[in-house]
């Protein structure tokens, strides 16, 4: 169960606790908080396959579609109707893609938001996080430390999803690199006495200090930033494939010959296997079932077709020049392709997904 759960995993917070809760044996109980703020790129498969692999190991997982969360960060122009939308949008995608739709919880933030108990978790996060942590911990969604200065509701996002991790009682909470300051935030909270006596009055039970597990990040298209500077989950968000840019993504929904031209466009140096989004498609969605095969059809005067069954071998190759980066932006296409033609199928037989992504769309490029 370890392995199937730390694989494909950039971060464990912390590795001794995990296998400390699995040798216990009792249900374990993980979650994942996104914002249904637009339309969904493939960098969301690498959470959304960790998520069955979560599942496959036996946790109750949960996935909070953080709908309030996305109205204080302007998504959607804060209409409610489009962010459900969204969120609605998603769990067709992920069912069409195979993955246990069935096995998962989905709980609107409406739902904690209408429950007296929630809110006093989150000022309660509130009186044990300083000004300055919260402030810090606004790169969550995507936003810098002096936005809060023109929109205080900001300052209550960071509260709202440490409190979301205590409410559900998890004892694992998944996300992105991205999300680090949040987890962080959540682990030092639940140390804190005050902390805990305010959840064992509100909540009747114990405070969990929850296991923080680190997805991968998916490059943008464009590559990475000409300043690398700042802190790991800084950077991260600076250059993640993006739906609020889409230009630096390829979209679940896109039809074969988009991710094709997009793949040709994408950032992908000879040699170099560093924030290479050609690479990371490669290493953390097409292997991440753990059947990778990389069929990469190149002429004879370029060495011929050639099979690559494992990352590994495929980055060798890379690194030697042996594989130029036209061939396997190539090879990845066409592999992306096959995977995401499910959720194509999807959006060319439903006419109502057809109109939600064109409605979505028109809101995000407004």
């Amino acid at each position: 169960m370890f392995n199937l759960i730390v694989r494909n995993t950039l971060e464990v917070v912390t590795e001794e606790e995990l296998k400390s809760i699995l040798e216990k044996g009792d249900t374990i109980k993980g979650y994942i908080g996104y914002e249904p703020s637009g339309l969904y790129h493939v960098g969301w498969l690498t959470w959304m396959f960790k998520v069955s692999d979560l599942i496959e190991a036996g946790v109750d997982f949960t996935i909070l579609e953080a709908t309030w969360h996305a109205f204080i960060n302007d998504k959607l122009g804060g209409n409610m109707d489009l962010i459900r939308s969204s969120a609605r949008l998603l769990r067709e995608f992920m069912g069409a893609l195979g993955l246990p739709v069935d096995r998962v919880k989905f709980v609107d933030a409406e739902e904690l938001a209408s429950d007296p108990d929630y809110w006093a978790l989150v000022i309660g996060v509130a009186k044990n996080s300083s000004l300055a942590r919260v402030k810090r911990a606004l790169t969550i969604m995507g936003r810098r430390a002096e936005e809060a200065e023109i929109d205080a509701s900001k300052l209550i996002y960071p509260a709202m999803q440490v409190a979301d991790i205590f409410y559900l009682d998890l004892d694992i909470a998944l996300g992105g690199m991205d999300q680090r300051k949040a987890h962080m935030l959540a682990r030092d909270v639940a140390d804190k006495e005050e902390m805990k006596r305010t959840y064992e009055r509100v909540m009747g039970r114990k405070l969990k200090k929850p296991i923080a597990i680190h997805t991968p990040i998916i490059t943008g298209l464009q590559g990475p930033p000409k300043t690398g500077a700042g802190e790991v989950d800084e950077v991260y968000a600076e250059t993640k494939m993006s739906k609020s840019k889409p230009e630096t993504a390829i979209f679940i929904h896109d039809t074969p010959e988009a991710i094709r031209e997009k793949i040709r466009r994408a950032y992908c140096p000879p040699k170099t296997l560093e924030f290479n989004p050609i690479i990371e498609i490669n290493k953390y969605i097409l292997a991440a079932r753990g059947d990778y095969k990389l069929q990469v059809d190149r002429p004879s005067k370029y060495g011929g077709p050639i099979e690559f069954n494992s990352v590994s071998e495929m980055e060798k190759a890379y690194v030697k020049g042996e594989l130029h980066p036209l061939d396997l932006k190539e090879a990845t296409a066409q592999a992306l392709i096959e995977l995401l033609k499910p959720a194509r199928n999807l959006v060319e037989s439903k006419s109502s997904i057809r109109e939600a992504i064109e409605l979505i769309s028109k809101a995000v490029t407004r």
